[in-house]
């Protein structure tokens, strides 16, 4: 069976871009935030986002990520609530998709809030994204078209960087992509994953 691979950090570190880097260098990766979004798409979730939350987060009968997202991300209990719904769904999809790539070696895990939601005690190595507070909030900003405020909220409920750092294995600086991109074929090296491997 493959190797788990967490990949994390902090709304903002470009953590999905080098996810994707590893992706071109070979390596499978499931990006869990993307594949939650999905299944928040399915009739059961649907009901059960509507059982906790209500009607008014949907529009004709389409979920308002934006609506979800103002009341989870000033509401630690609500976000909670959001988590329990979603993560056993997400943790079932990806044990599906790791049969279906375990003939590799290493398959990364990509996920915002491996470290809050306990998802990094499966994972085999743990690897974290950082940057520069500023430069993260910079980057949402402009990628969201959010405010500032909402940012730091975001960044409020998730865990510091240090406490990211303290519970992994490997760092990735993404300052600059460059030298980030540098660090993901050091990690390879160290693992001993070839490009492409098969």
């Amino acid at each position: 069976m493959a190797k788990i691979i967490g990949l994390t950090g902090g709304i903002g570190s470009g953590k999905t871009t080098i996810a994707k880097y590893f992706k071109e260098m070979g390596v499978p990766v499931y990006i869990a935030d993307d594949e939650a979004k999905k299944i928040m798409q399915s009739k059961s979730i649907i009901e059960d986002i509507k059982s906790v939350f209500g009607k008014d987060v949907f529009e004709n009968e389409v979920l308002n990520r934006s609506k979800l997202a103002e009341i989870v991300f000033t509401n630690s209990d609500k976000l909670n609530q959001l988590n329990t719904i979603i993560h056993p769904a997400v943790k079932k999809d990806f044990e599906l998709w790791l049969q279906e790539n375990k003939k590799y070696n290493y398959v990364i895990y990509e996920a915002a809030i491996l470290f809050e939601s306990g998802r990094y005690k499966d994972c085999d190595i743990v690897i974290t994204v950082t940057a520069p507070e500023e430069v993260r909030i910079e980057r949402v900003i402009k990628r969201d078209n959010t405010s500032r405020k909402e940012v730091l909220n975001r960044i409020k409920m998730q865990w510091k960087d240090e406490e990211r750092i303290h519970k992994s294995n490997f760092i990735i600086n993404n300052e600059h992509i460059e030298k980030a991109k540098e660090e993901v074929v050091k990690i390879l090296k160290i693992l001993n994953i070839k490009q492409n491997q098969s």
